[in-house]
């Protein structure tokens, strides 16, 4: 099962342990990362840490007393790191354009002075000067031309070392450092011996090629970095209302307004939205309605119409007049703001492919160092001259450097998150994005996932005293906030017939699956949900006699009660999303099994089931929130369960993969470990491609990177190998990795996914109906009984 990922930079979990996410300053390569985890995974108190190199991005879990900014900024200072506030995406990107100039100035100085020394030891090898001692004069420039780049250029690396070296877990650059000083001290030692054939320029290409797949390494940030920056394109700015004064009398007047940054606005404060402005934060509606363009967050391209006591999301842009918000989330507390640091704490987990990696590339610095050695000790005992014993050592520590190693997962997930990022998919959970690609069976709820969620008022029957406006303001009452389809479709049908609900209930108690109670200032109690539940007191038998022949068989209903007396019974329609039957065909031509799961009466669950092309068994409908996850437990794993809906929160927690909604309510975007982007289900058929395919990726690289240290330190070992030819080995090891992870940008699974789904046929697999009746058979009989 995959764990939830916790939106907030700190947040307590249910079982006392705190989760703090930062990020990181002073990272040279991957090694420092993996010593800062190291370092900070031996604290007392502290459960989990891990450190991304590529978002520099931190991640702690433990004990509120030991993961506290100061205590593990004081163990990351120690180091010669430094531990901040959790970067903004343009924070992030000005920290990425100095240190891509620090890396450019760098390489420069590099190649500068490198050039001039590779000429110099190309005119000793070729023999093109007339006299062994022009050969040696040659040799003391080379190794002048090379001191500014093994000391100025290569510095970083020296830096990273001793810090890496200080932690107990020494890395690449400790491995580089060796050889770099390696080449220095056996070019000297030649040079004391009268000889030319030095190895200055294997110290110069060294550098300056892992400077070269550091900067390749920086314009694969950048991709990574652009995909963020797009989750929160919104305004600096706010117009801020006064504390007091009625929200109708101020529609469209400027004069009351004060322009503050947006940051500076708290909760509780009210702003206004002028027409074409898009918001800045996070609040609810204060005026009867606004119409509001949601294609930023939902990817719907037609307006929607909300009404007093939506809940409105930063990045919707109004369409209409001017209205007043009152805000409920400010800067850092926004629903963007939660997915940006849900991808980072993405990138700063650890799936298990990525542990696997890192643990390989942990002991391969120890081992290349022990191996370079024995080589060294064997060829001498064997006779073998000093310097060629010399010079294979030196080969063995140059073509060993692990940077293919720490490489070949962050990469390919780095670059399967901006893909996903890119097609409206955020992973929230670094083995989300590993398992969902082993995904036998996905299950769906109906209402506002595979129907449009756009419901209609189709009839309305109010109780003998009850008028139709009295019955439909008074549900639109109780369904005040409420962002489930059926509390969204009343609100807009009382809106359209000029109904005001009034001000918000003072209490309001949700029952997930069933409806929700609402408490007025004057004691009335207002209930609204499923016929077959309401709270005691109602008139049972008079219910039913009212409800007889009323409203199409196909409709959902739902009934309203006023102090336990029952006021009238709603009749609400909806229809398949026109992107459900493509996406549920692409599924089946994965081969997985398809379930429809869902709380409304069984003749409509059925019913939309035909219209897509699923069997019978495979759709269970009247279910409550305890059953859908019994259901989804029994279902064949791993399960990816799609829902949007509170009462779908408790089977998206049990699903191994769960998948909110662009429209999913708070309660189901918190449990589950993927969420949508764009409105309707066709992502889910994208984000299934992007995971095999970053996940096909990742062994790929974990396979070249392993035979390419398993051949070049046997090779090295045993035959003769020049240290440039190490080097280039070394590099050519590495931009595999890397090349091989940014196929990943250019194919576009997601894309491939699309195409599929308008080509295949919508045949059902009846293997797959077979197997879910069979595996699924224990579940459903303990489902029911809860159902």
């Amino acid at each position: 099962m995959v764990a939830r990922v916790a939106t907030p930079a700190d947040l307590a979990e249910p079982g006392g342990d705190v989760q703090l996410l930062r990020s990181v300053e002073g990272m040279w390569c991957t090694s420092c990362a993996l010593a800062i985890e190291h370092r900070l995974g031996r604290l007392p108190g502290v459960s989990r840490a891990g450190v991304d190199y590529l978002s520099a991005t931190l991640l702690v879990e433990g004990s509120p007393l030991a993961v506290t900014h100061e205590r593990i900024g004081a163990a990351v200072g120690r180091l010669g790191y430094r531990l901040c506030d959790l970067e903004s995406a343009p924070d992030a990107r000005t920290r990425l354009d100095v240190e891509s100039r620090a890396l450019a100035g760098r390489l420069l100085l590099a190649a500068a002075f490198g050039m001039w020394t590779m000429l110099a030891s190309l005119l000793i090898y070729v023999g093109a000067l007339p006299e062994p001692r022009l050969e040696r004069v040659l040799a003391w420039v080379s190794g002048a031309f090379a001191l500014p780049v093994v000391t100025l250029a290569a510095w970083p690396f020296y830096r990273a070392a001793w810090r890496t070296l200080r932690a107990g877990r020494p890395g690449m650059d400790a491995l580089v450092s060796l050889g770099v000083m390696g080449s220095l001290a056996v070019s000297i030692w030649l040079l004391g011996r009268g000889s030319s054939e030095v190895y200055f320029d294997t110290a110069v290409m060294l550098v300056m090629l892992l400077l070269a797949g550091r900067w390749v390494e920086t314009l694969a940030r950048y991709r990574g970095l652009r995909a963020l920056e797009g989750l929160a394109p919104l305004p600096e700015r706010v117009h801020r209302m006064p504390d007091k004064g009625g929200s109708e009398s101020q529609r469209g007047k400027r004069s009351n307004e004060e322009a503050v940054a947006a940051a500076e606005v708290a909760c509780g404060e009210r702003i206004l939205v002028a027409t074409g402005e898009t918001l800045a934060l996070d609040g609810e509606l204060e005026d009867v309605e606004a119409q509001l363009d949601l294609s930023l967050l939902t990817g719907e391209s037609r307006p929607r119409t909300l009404t007093r006591g939506a809940v409105l999301t930063a990045g919707c842009r109004n369409l209409g007049e001017p209205f007043i918000l009152r805000v409920t989330a400010g800067v850092g507390a926004r629903r963007l703001d939660g997915l940006q640091r849900q991808v980072q704490a993405l990138q700063a987990g650890k799936g298990e492919l990525r542990r696997v990696a890192e643990r390989f590339a942990a002991w391969l610095s120890p081992a290349a160092v022990a191996l370079a050695l024995l080589t060294l000790v064997v060829l001498l005992l064997t006779g073998v001259a000093v310097e060629e014993a010399a010079v294979r050592a030196l080969s063995v520590l140059v073509v060993a450097c692990p940077c293919a190693v720490g490489l070949a997962v962050p990469m390919a997930s780095l670059a399967g998150t901006a893909r996903a990022l890119e097609a409206g998919v955020v992973f929230r959970d670094s083995s989300a994005l590993e398992l969902a690609g082993q995904a036998r069976t996905v299950a769906f709820d109906k209402t506002g996932t595979l129907t449009r969620g756009t419901l209609r008022l189709a009839s309305l029957r109010p109780v003998p005293g009850v008028d139709e406006d009295e019955l439909l303001a008074l549900a639109a009452r109780a369904e005040w906030g409420s962002e489930h389809p059926l509390g969204l479709a009343i609100r807009a049908a009382a809106a359209e017939a000029k109904l005001d609900p009034g001000q918000a209930p003072t209490a309001i108690v949700e029952h997930p699956g069933r409806g929700r109670e609402v408490c007025e200032a004057d004691g009335v109690r207002l209930c609204i949900g499923a016929p077959g539940w309401l709270p005691p007191g109602r008139d049972v038998r008079g219910a039913s006699r009212h409800r007889e022949g009323i409203g199409p068989p196909w409709a959902t209903e739902v009934a309203l009660s006023r102090d336990g007396a029952w006021l009238g019974t709603l009749w609400l329609e909806d229809e398949p999303d026109p992107s459900a039957p493509v996406s549920l065909d692409a599924l089946r031509r994965r081969g997985l099994t398809l379930a429809l799961i869902s709380g409304d009466r069984p003749a409509l669950v059925h019913r939309l089931g035909r219209l897509l092309g699923m069997a019978p068994e495979a759709c269970f409908g009247g279910r409550s929130p305890e059953a859908k996850r019994l259901l989804v437990a029994a279902l064949p794993a791993p399960v990816l369960y799609v829902g949007d809906g509170i009462n779908d929160a408790p089977a998206l927690a049990a699903a191994s993969v769960g998948i909110a909604t662009a429209d999913a309510s708070t309660a189901a975007r918190d449990a589950a470990a993927i969420q949508l982007l764009v409105a309707g289900v066709q992502g889910v058929p994208a984000a299934l491609a992007i995971a095999v395919a970053t996940r096909r990726v990742m062994h790929q690289n974990l396979v070249l990177s392993a035979l390419y240290n398993a051949l070049a330190l046997g090779l090295a070992a045993w035959m003769v190998i020049p240290p440039q030819v190490a080097v280039l080995a070394m590099l050519a090891s590495s931009l595999s990795v890397v090349g091989n992870a940014a196929r990943l940008g250019l194919g576009g699974p997601d894309r491939d996914a699309a195409r599929g789904q308008m080509a295949g046929s919508r045949v059902p697999s009846p293997g797959g109906a077979s197997a879910l009746s069979t595996e699924a058979r224990a579940g459903r009989t303990r489902a029911t009984r809860l159902g």
